[in-house]
């Protein structure tokens, strides 16, 4: 029964991680494709948690559904690409419908799970590293190579996204003066 579940959730984060790609892809409006963006990255952090990579999914959710996001519609709503009345995809009664059935259903997986206890094979256990690994943690053991070995490519990027923020607000600028 518990890997029933688990197959369950993760192929339904894999599939929501899917279905908000393509719709992040095929959107008019930059900023609801941009919320679409975060629902894949949120849906990511959950396989990231799922595969028990929990500093992965934590660096996933909080870089890039926070920070790089939090850029891009920066940059959108400096550009005004989008407007207002384009923001809601759900027109329509069936996609409120939709919506609704689906929020249902996923009330529904949360009440049941809370009433079921969880399977002594589901409580997590306390893991011994090995003599060597003592001192290392999630964080170091990303950061190491993050820093030393990576660490130009790591800076080329924080340049890069200087530069996109910069030449942003240098098109932002060069629009609203014109």
């Amino acid at each position: 029964m518990p890997n029933f579940f688990y197959q369950l959730h993760f192929y339904l984060f894999g599939l929501i991680a899917i279905a908000s790609a393509l719709t992040f892809v095929t959107r008019k409006s930059p900023v609801a494709a941009a919320l679409w963006l975060v629902n894949t990255m949120f849906a990511l952090a959950a396989l990231y948690v799922m595969l028990d990579a929990q500093f992965i999914g934590a660096i996933q959710v909080l870089v890039y559904a926070g920070a790089i996001m939090v850029v891009f519609l920066f940059v959108v709503m400096l550009l005004n690409l989008g407007h207002p009345d384009e923001i809601a995809d759900i027109r329509g009664k069936w996609g409120r419908i939709a919506a609704g059935l689906l929020g249902l259903a996923l009330l529904a997986q949360i009440m049941a799970m809370a009433r079921s206890r969880a399977p002594a094979s589901l409580i997590m256990q306390p893991v011994v590293p090995p003599e060597g690994a003592r001192d290392l943690n999630a964080v170091s053991t990303v950061a190491a190579p993050l820093f030393t070995d990576n660490i130009l490519a790591f800076e080329l990027t924080s340049i890069l996204l200087l530069v996109a923020i910069v030449g942003a607000v240098v098109v932002g600028k060069r629009r609203a003066t014109a």
